[in-house]
């Protein structure tokens, strides 16, 4: 079965984290499960018999849980939820992946590539080095202007 053709034999209204909700049971036990996830003021009504979603909310419509102004609109976002002509369902679609060419194993790198590895790593330590030349001087020429003096 499908998640649409699913039936409940019960539904109502509680409160959670995200506010009011219409909720489906197949049975009155889930009032325990509803209260261990923390909802409060849960209002399950037995249904007359088996229902799917979009029945069960439509018959949730003529109960008097329409009489709170809360449960009422829970009920009402789950009837453009479920009920609503203006969304029809949408197909997800799968759309294929671009696949990569294949590659040829890639070797050991060439001695060529190693060099210029090292040649680039060299490179950029240049300016580290020159700065420790440049540190090193100015030490020594202090050094020197202190036993100068």
């Amino acid at each position: 079965m499908s998640e649409d053709n699913k039936l409940f034999k019960c539904a109502g209204v509680s409160s959670g984290k995200t506010g009011y909700k219409v909720r489906f049971a197949s049975d009155m036990t889930r009032v325990k499960v509803l209260m261990k996830t923390g909802n409060e003021d849960i209002e399950l009504v037995e249904l007359p018999h088996a229902m799917t979603k979009s029945d069960a909310v439509s018959f949730l419509k003529t109960t008097s849980l329409m009489d709170k102004p809360e449960y009422a609109s829970a009920i009402e976002n789950a009837d453009v939820k479920y009920n609503s002509e203006a969304a029809p369902a949408v197909a997800k679609v799968k759309v294929a992946r671009a696949t990569k060419p294949s590659s040829t194993k890639k070797g050991a790198p060439s001695i060529e590539d190693i060099r210029a590895r090292a040649q680039a790593a060299r490179a950029s330590e240049a300016p580290a080095d020159m700065l420790g030349e440049a540190i090193a001087a100015l030490v020594a020429e202090s050094q020197k202007e202190a036993s100068q003096a």
